[in-house]
C-alpha cells in the first residue's frame, strides 16, 4: 500500500493506493506546528479506522507547500512505518521538464497535477488547481511544465470580504437563485459564483490565446472544481483526486511500483 499525502495551505489530503487505485482518502486541517508524533498518531488513527493494517503500508509520497510539515512528515514516516519517503520538489525526477526561471520554485502540488494531467490527458493541457491560492498550469504537448498563473483562492477572498466588511455576513459558496440578488446573502454568493467563474475564464481565454493552440485541454481539480466547471466555457475535465494521482506516478518515477 502507498500512502500519498497532498500538504496544502488549508488542508492535508492523504490518498492510500492499492494497485492503481485509491481505495480509501481522508482530510484533515493543515496545522503547521504539528510534531511528528502527532501525525503518525492521527495517520495510524485514520489506519485504524478504516480498518487498514499499517504494517502493509511499503510507500510514502509527500507532496506539501508547507515547510514546517515537510520536515515533520518525512521524520514521521521513518519513525512509524520505518521507511523513507519521496518528497516531491523540483529535483526529483518527474519525467516533465520544468521550463521555469527556477525550477525549485513550483511547488510540489503542481508538478504532481501537471505530471499527471499530461500523462492522462495529454497536451497542451492547463490544469486549474482550486486551493488556498487558485493556480493555473501549463503543460505544452511535448509534456513541458511552461508556466502558469497564481490568483487568490476561491475561499480566502471569501472571508477577506467577511472580515473587512463588518456588516456582511459570511455566506456559502453556492450557485444563487438568480443572478440579481435581492438580498445581501444572494448578492453575495452571486458575485462570488459568477465573479469566480468568470476570472477563470477570462485567465483561460488569455493564456489558450498566447498558447496558440487549437486543441488545449482544461483540466480542474480541488475543492471548488466541479462548481465552477459548471458555468465555465473552458474546463471539460473535472478530477478530484488529480493531485494525488500525480504523487503516485511520482513515487514509481523515482522508487518503482507499490502494490
Amino acid at each position: 500500500m502507498l500512502l500519498a499525502i497532498d500538504v496544502g495551505n488549508t488542508h492535508v489530503v492523504i490518498g492510500a493506493f492499492h494497485g492503481e487505485d485509491i481505495t480509501h482518502h481522508w482530510r484533515i486541517a493543515t496545522h503547521g506546528g504539528k510534531t511528528e508524533d502527532e501525525i503518525g498518531l492521527i495517520l495510524l488513527e485514520l489506519l485504524e479506522r478504516s480498518h487498514l493494517d499499517a504494517n502493509d503500508v511499503n510507500g510514502i509520497v509527500i507532496g506539501s507547500v508547507v515547510p514546517t510539515l515537510t520536515e515533520s512528515l518525512f521524520y514521521m514516516a521513518q519513525k512509524y512505518f520505518k521507511i523513507k519517503p519521496l518528497v516531491v520538489n523540483g529535483r526529483i525526477k518527474t519525467g516533465m521538464p520544468i521550463l521555469m526561471d527556477n525550477p525549485v520554485e513550483v511547488g510540489a502540488d503542481r508538478i504532481a497535477d501537471g505530471v499527471a494531467a499530461y500523462r492522462l490527458y495529454g497536451g497542451p493541457v492547463i490544469v486549474v488547481d482550486f486551493g488556498t491560492g487558485t493556480t493555473f498550469d501549463y503543460i505544452t504537448e511535448r509534456g513541458e511544465y511552461a508556466g502558469g498563473v497564481i490568483a487568490p483562492g476561491i475561499g480566502i477572498c471569501i472571508e477577506a470580504l467577511f472580515h473587512r466588511a463588518a456588516k456582511l455576513s459570511k455566506v456559502e459558496y453556492v450557485k444563487p437563485p438568480k443572478v440579481i440578488g435581492t438580498n445581501t446573502a444572494n448578492s453575495m454568493q452571486s458575485g462570488f459564483y459568477y465573479g469566480f467563474a468568470g476570472q477563470v475564464d477570462g485567465i483561460l481565454e488569455s493564456m489558450i490565446r498566447e498558447i496558440g493552440h487549437d486543441h488545449v485541454k482544461v483540466v480542474a481539480t480541488g475543492g471548488y472544481g466541479r462548481l465552477v466547471e459548471r458555468e465555465s466555457q473552458y474546463i471539460q475535465v473535472v478530477e478530484s483526486n488529480l493531485t494525488l494521482y500525480g504523487l503516485k506516478m511520482l513515487y514509481e518515477e523515482n522508487l518503482g511500483h507499490v502494490d
